[in-house]
């Protein structure tokens, strides 16, 4: 009970400096709630963002990843010429992706059939794909996928292409399972093809394709939209793969799926598992198998389609992880800072008022008082006035939180209790460090002296 009256008392009497050091905590646990609290929660923040720019899993025919691993050949793309491709997969197959322990972290993914065909005596490449599919799944669900989700950066001109329909000469709804050559089905063309054939939206444009047994199939498109992708995509034409199926005579075929999946950084065990999964033990198999890396995600899409080797895009994991790992160390760095300068100027503080209550302080000795029991009053003082400094700190650090993730991400960060548990820890290892230098001021103080006035 004395002990608390003696803390309340010397509030009344230097509330000034107390105050100070109250908005002196405050300040530092803001900024430290603040900041880890938003390093804790920006791995999915930027992975939602990063998802934004495209897939980061593509998945293949096993034929055609064996020879890219062997003779190391890089995707051509759109933009370049390529050979028709000659091994696939089951487009049919492509809603088993859904099914895997992931489903809900696969967020988009469009199937391809990439061809060349003629427009105007040119050769140009073709995607057949979806656009934006309503696709049923074994489960009795419908999830929407294509590349309108994928392609989110695309400035169109026009329209998104439609799936499954286009309208004929007469304003007939044209079906997949048509077989009328002459229906003009829906398409997107690049800007630079565009440019280069003087193609304008609406334009209709005829692609005609010699088939593998020898016949000539030609389809007529319906140009709704000319895209600006700002790479080799803008040299293509996009098509619905039933489309582009059929001029080519290759029915329920694709040549790729993009897969765009919300991940968590690689790491060391993400990277040994990639490698080689077998050489997990039974726990790292578990933990890895359970957490969604990219290479687990691609290697439970291999598990449900046959014949497939899904790989992650690496340039898409690099700069997800490197723009993490940065990006927590600049606010891990502030947290730091924050505490050494709450440290230096909770000690400065501290050291003013015991100058000042050197009296009081002396007096206490001269009357029995041990050095330990004033340096318990001192400590005990300044945990009650950093304490309520905290508080006000961590409501308004969850505050500032919230701002920085609207601001910067577009929406609130989710702060996790263990958060404010680590800023306290760290307020109060950090004050006692502060406060230690200015208390063995006390054990050197000598009551004679001071009240004596020497």
């Amino acid at each position: 009970m004395f002990l608390l009256r003696m803390v309340f008392r010397s509030f009344s009497r230097q509330l000034k400096r107390r105050l100070l050091i109250a908005v002196t905590v405050c300040l530092s646990a803001t900024i430290c709630v603040a900041m880890l609290g938003v390093v804790f929660d920006v791995g999915d923040k930027l992975n939602a963002e990063l998802s934004t720019y495209g897939s980061n899993i593509v998945v293949k025919p096993k034929a055609d990843a064996v020879v890219s691993d062997l003779y190391n050949t890089a995707d051509a793309g759109n933009g370049a010429e390529a050979a028709d491709p000659t091994s696939f997969l089951k487009e049919s197959d492509v809603p088993s992706i859904k099914t895997t322990f992931w489903a809900f972290n696969i967020t988009d993914f469009a199937p391809e059939l990439n061809v060349n065909a003629i427009i105007d005596g040119r050769n140009v490449p073709v995607t057949g794909t979806w656009f934006n599919k309503k696709v049923p799944l074994a489960t009795g669900q419908n999830v929407v996928a294509g590349v309108k989700g994928m392609r989110s950066w695309w400035k169109v001109d026009g329209a998104w292409a439609k799936d499954g329909a286009g309208a004929s000469g007469t304003g007939k709804v044209v079906a997949a399972a048509d077989t009328n050559q002459t229906a003009v089905v829906q398409g997107m063309m690049g800007k630079d093809l565009a440019n280069v054939t003087h193609t304008k939206v609406g334009q209709t444009v005829t692609l005609s394709k010699a088939t593998a047994d020898g016949q000539h199939r030609s389809q007529r498109v319906r140009i709704v939209g000319i895209f600006d992708s700002g790479d080799n995509d803008a040299n293509g034409v996009y098509i619905p793969s039933w489309s582009a199926q059929r001029l080519s005579d290759l029915p329920d075929s694709i040549d790729k799926i993009e897969v765009k999946a919300l991940t968590t950084p690689e790491n060391d065990l993400a990277r040994k598992a990639e490698k080689d999964p077998a050489a997990l033990s039974q726990e790292e198999w578990e933990t890895w198998y359970c957490t969604a890396y990219p290479s687990s995600i691609a290697y439970q899409i291999e598990e449900v389609m046959p014949g497939a080797v899904a790989k992650q895009v690496r340039q898409v994991a690099a700069l997800q992880g490197d723009v993490l790992h940065k990006t927590q160390a600049v606010m891990i760095l502030m947290t730091a800072l924050s505490l050494i300068a709450a440290a230096i100027a909770v000690a400065n503080l501290m050291a003013s008022s015991i100058g000042e209550r050197g009296s009081e302080l002396a007096l206490l000795k001269a009357i029995g008082a041990t050095d330990g029991a004033v340096s318990r009053l001192m400590l005990t003082e300044t945990a009650v006035i950093s304490l309520i400094g905290g508080l006000v700190g961590a409501g308004l650090g969850s505050l500032l939180a919230q701002v920085i993730g609207h601001v910067v991400f577009g929406s609130g960060v989710v702060m996790r209790p263990m958060v404010f548990v680590l800023v306290f820890v760290l307020l109060a290892v950090t004050i006692l460090i502060a406060s230690f230098s200015s208390i063995r001021s006390i054990l050197h103080l000598r009551p004679a002296e001071v009240l004596h006035g020497r």
